[in-house]
């Protein structure tokens, strides 16, 4: 389950828009929770296809990092849910709790159908 998890992590890594795309549901969609140090929330729906353009025409080195997911599923359906940091350029930029439904296509891969994530600037852990 974690395949196309650790898979579009390294596309991320390495701006791989074509590996990227492979892993997505198409018309998939994200939603975007930005929290603010002073309590406030802007909550934001983009599609997949907009987040991969961001991500392929970055210069900065970015990685993300998941630790401790938990996995549910049923049949061909699954959830990952885990907290993650996110670097760029070797420093924490941003971090908080990553969901993303995975669904089973008809050749048996498993495919990123949405993904959810939580964003904040502070209390993330050190590198």
């Amino acid at each position: 389950m974690l395949q196309p998890i650790n898979a579009l992590f390294a596309g991320i890594a390495a701006h791989d828009g074509g590996a990227i795309n492979a892993l997505l549901v198409p018309n998939g969609g994200a939603s975007v929770v930005t929290e603010g140090p002073n309590g406030s929330r802007s909550v934001q729906r983009r599609s997949l296809a907009e987040l991969l353009s961001r991500v392929t025409t970055s210069t900065d080195r970015l990685e993300e990092r998941l630790s401790d997911p938990a996995i549910e599923s049923d049949g061909s359906i699954a959830m990952v849910w885990g907290n993650y940091v996110f670097l760029i350029n070797g420093k924490v930029d941003h971090c908080g709790i990553d969901h993303f439904n995975l669904v089973r296509d008809s050749s048996g891969a498993w495919k990123i159908a949405d993904a959810s994530w939580s964003v904040r600037t502070t209390g993330c852990p050190a590198q």
